[in-house]
């Protein structure tokens, strides 16, 4: 995979998710975004709370969108949903597209809390987890640092795709207005009772 960050109009699809407590799905939502921040798609999906369907329910929402001139897919976070683990390579192959999944805090990692939330069975949550590697320190232009984590492209691109989408603080648009439509988009919890 090759990108081409001089051709005008890079479109990067910016993934995130929202769901209440109790939910047993999450919402996805998807944005495609040009380079010049104007939006040019959404999409909305679902994921599983503690599932294993993180990686196939994005690529399922990047194929709803039936678009063929994304060039990037950014996704807040490699974890989802209660410990539902991206397959960071393999969404990277699913989709045909360099994929970067990003964090905006340091932290030790959470293999004690994987084994707390799953006291039998957390060896494939671990493994799933484990796959990921460490994550990269990048600093944007904009002065923030974030973490990322990568496939099907370099480190000094992905710092330069992500400063191309990133207007001010840690969050690139694509994800940021994401962020917003799956906040929108959760069920809300009914105050009737039937």
């Amino acid at each position: 995979m090759r990108l081409h960050l001089n051709k005008p109009g890079i479109r990067a699809l910016g993934v995130a998710e929202s769901f209440r407590q109790g939910q047993k799905t999450s919402t996805l939502a998807g944005v495609v975004m040009r380079s010049d921040r104007v939006v040019d798609g959404l999409a909305v999906g679902k994921t599983s709370v503690e599932g294993d369907d993180a990686s196939a329910s994005i690529a399922a929402l990047y194929r709803k969108l039936k678009r063929n001139d994304v060039n990037v897919l950014m996704v807040s976070g490699a974890i989802l949903s209660l410990y539902n683990i991206v397959d960071i390579d393999g969404l990277s192959r699913k989709t045909g597209l360099p994929v970067i999944c990003l964090t905006y805090k340091e932290t030790s990692g959470i293999e004690g809390s994987i084994v707390r939330h799953f006291p039998e069975g957390a060896e494939a949550k671990l493994e799933a987890y484990r796959k990921l590697g460490s994550r990269k320190r990048l600093r944007l232009k904009s002065g923030h640092l974030i973490f990322a984590r990568t496939a099907g492209i370099g480190e000094a691109e992905a710092k330069s795709v992500l400063d191309m989408f990133t207007l001010q603080g840690s969050i690139p648009e694509p994800i940021r207005v994401a962020r917003l439509l799956a906040r929108a988009s959760v069920p809300r919890r009914s105050s009737r009772r039937d």
